[in-house]
């Protein structure tokens, strides 16, 4: 296959998953072709929303309908034009995908095989039913890809190269493990935003997607606010609101609740609304339903602070920082993970 051909075939990719709008009603028009993957897909939502409780349907559609936006011609000829595929010696390359948030390891899959070489999956328990199907659906239209594409639940074995995705503590033994392997081995990261007190509501409203999408499960997800000494946080909490809705998620409402009950018999000062909890904490880590924030009084100051921890960021929100506000679960194809070119790493192969 052409680097060309490949690209043809994701685009068919997107407008698959275009399919899966707002709604999943009759008045979408679906091809003969294509009905058997949509209904396949459709019942896999189903069941990783039955099998995994941070799922929601609304959350697995929104994460569908992001990939088919960046999908198109245009987004992969501007993502690929530095680089040179035409002529890729072709390697195995093993990924070990988190779990996290729908299909967070799609962007290594699709790297690896537009850039013309093989890949091996191991995809996380909490995330397994939704890329076989649209790995089903790519090697449907493109035969070529089916001796390109393999899941595992084994061991990893023949393999050239890997991209493994993990915590702190997996990522120590996936340095040892995989030292004799060209690698991308991923960490914890967090994302935190940069307040300054003149954010109209519309911006306000805007973190709350970057905050709450997903639950806050994604290390795209705000987790720390830093803002003015004395700011007043009720525009803030005004425009959180919508979002109160969470609480209808069990599993979010007993992180609420537990995370509330610590604070308190622990006596930290807090602020709260209902449904998000506001403590004052140095840390970029914050648990579910939680905000960790921090006061400034120099914005060179923070930062420097925030150039110093670069390594623990993932993105930086504001108004005059590197993602804009509402943006962060939206990211192009080349916002890479922690900063690292996926597709310069597999250049080099």
């Amino acid at each position: 296959m052409t680097i060309e051909e490949r690209k043809s075939y994701f685009v068919q990719v997107g407008k698959f998953l275009s399919l899966f709008g707002d709604s999943t009603n009759d008045s979408i028009k679906i091809s003969a072709e294509n009905e058997r993957f949509f209904n396949e897909l459709n019942d896999k939502i189903d069941q990783a929303v039955h099998y995994n409780g941070w799922f929601t349907r609304e959350n697995v559609i929104f994460s569908l309908q992001q990939w088919s936006k960046a999908l198109t011609q245009s987004n992969l000829e501007q993502w690929l034009e530095p680089y040179k595929f035409e002529k890729t010696e072709e390697k195995t390359v093993a990924i070990i995908m988190a779990g996290n948030i729908p299909l967070v390891g799609f962007h290594d899959f699709l790297s690896v095989l537009i850039s013309g070489h093989k890949v091996l999956v191991k995809q996380s328990s909490n995330d397994k039913q939704l890329l076989p199907v649209i790995a089903g659906f790519l090697m449907n239209i493109a035969p070529e890809f089916e001796d390109r594409i393999r899941f595992t639940e084994d061991r990893l074995n023949d393999f050239d190269a890997v991209i493994a995705t993990g915590s702190n503590n997996t990522a120590r033994y996936f340095d040892y493990y995989f030292k004799g392997k060209p690698n991308i081995i991923r960490k914890n990261r967090n994302s935190v935003a940069i307040l300054t007190g003149k954010e109209s509501k519309e911006d306000l409203e805007a973190l709350g997607e970057d905050v709450f999408r997903y639950f806050g499960l994604g290390c795209r997800n705000v987790s720390k606010l830093y803002v003015p000494k004395e700011y007043d946080f009720d525009d803030f909490f005004k425009a959180m609101f919508p979002w109160n809705t969470l609480m209808n998620s069990a599993k979010y409402a007993n992180n609420y609740d537990y995370n509330k009950a610590v604070y308190l018999m622990s006596e930290f000062k807090l602020l709260e609304n209902g449904f998000l909890i506001l403590k004052e904490d140095e840390s970029f880590g914050s648990p579910i339903a939680t905000l960790f924030y921090e006061q400034y009084e120099d914005e060179k100051k923070l930062q420097e602070k925030l150039q110093q921890n670069k390594e623990n960021l993932q993105c930086v929100v504001g108004t005059k920082a590197d993602v804009d506000f509402g943006q962060t679960q939206q990211p192009k194809l080349w916002d890479y993970a922690d900063g690292v070119d996926t597709l310069k790493f597999l250049e080099k192969l």
